[in-house]
């Protein structure tokens, strides 16, 4: 397994006049298997969840942030301890508390899933409607539209395998004040985000819904659907977001803005929530 988010790859680079031979820098790209351990009928056993396109880094919140977005867990107390299994490369095991024994039942993906599309492993639409123990926010959030003007500058300034290689996507979270508290990068828009809510269960910060969730490519399905088992309430996209995650952003209670930019945005959902609109 290479350790090492990012590697190096001589390339030509090539203008209308010349060429130069340089070493580029690439973004890695390598499968992780996520494997869950659990106690049934007295005796424990092991099973392959899934198996998903990542760049290194962050595999043991990955895992527990999958595991949490899919609803097998509901909460970080459920989880004995999370290994990465020194004989067994590329592979993360969650083992669970002796005490809970997960659904599985309900879980209808294949076996890979590519670093592009987190849910096209997924048998149904049904079936990627996760349900959420958040969706009834307790306390409302109401933000500044202001505060949201600067969320950009800020991710743009910490992305730092970005900033190396072009090549990742990230998701980070704030404060309803607009102060930055923490960002995942990945090769896959779903895993970043699956690694930023897998550190925050850790941490005991979800449910997330004094929150606001920023995205830095498009907003897709599955990554609203991800940020409402969160309980997120505030989702802003750098891209544009696709009509399922306006929908289901609507059903959902999530407001969604998209092509944040330092001076305007477009909300799609929950009007409300952002002041002066």
């Amino acid at each position: 397994m290479n350790a090492n988010p990012v590697t190096q790859h001589f390339i030509k680079r090539v203008n209308a006049t010349n060429s130069v031979g340089i070493d580029d820098q690439l973004a890695v790209e390598e499968p992780l298997e996520i494997r869950i351990a659990y106690y049934i009928d007295g005796g424990k056993t092991e099973k392959a969840i899934s198996v998903t396109m990542r760049t290194p880094g962050n595999d043991e919140e990955l895992a527990v942030g999958f595991l949490f977005t899919e609803g097998i867990i509901q909460h970080a107390a459920q989880i004995e301890k999370v290994t990465l299994p020194v004989f067994r490369e590329n592979t993360v095991v969650v083992t669970l508390d002796s005490s809970f024994e997960p659904k599985l039942g309900s879980l209808e993906r294949n076996f890979y899933t590519t670093s592009s599309c987190g849910v096209c492993g997924k048998a149904s639409v049904d079936a990627i409607k996760t349900a959420s123990n958040y969706l009834h926010f307790d306390k409302p959030i109401s933000i500044d539209r202001h505060i949201l003007f600067k969320l950009e500058k800020q991710i743009a300034q910490r992305q730092d395998i970005f900033e190396t290689t072009g090549g990742l996507h990230a998701s980070s979270i704030f404060d309803q004040n607009g102060d930055f508290l923490l960002l995942r990068e990945d090769v896959g828009r779903h895993n970043a985000l699956d690694k930023l809510i897998g550190a925050t269960l850790t941490a005991g910060l979800v449910p997330l819904s004094q929150h606001i969730l920023l995205l830095s490519g498009r907003a897709s399905f599955e990554l609203i659907q991800k940020a409402s088992m969160a309980g997120i309430q505030i989702v802003a996209a750098i891209g544009a977001p696709s009509s399922l995650a306006v929908q289901l952003a609507e059903e959902s209670g999530i407001t969604l803005i998209g092509f944040l930019k330092k001076d305007k945005f477009n909300v799609y959902s929950g009007f409300d929530r952002i002041q002066e609109i």
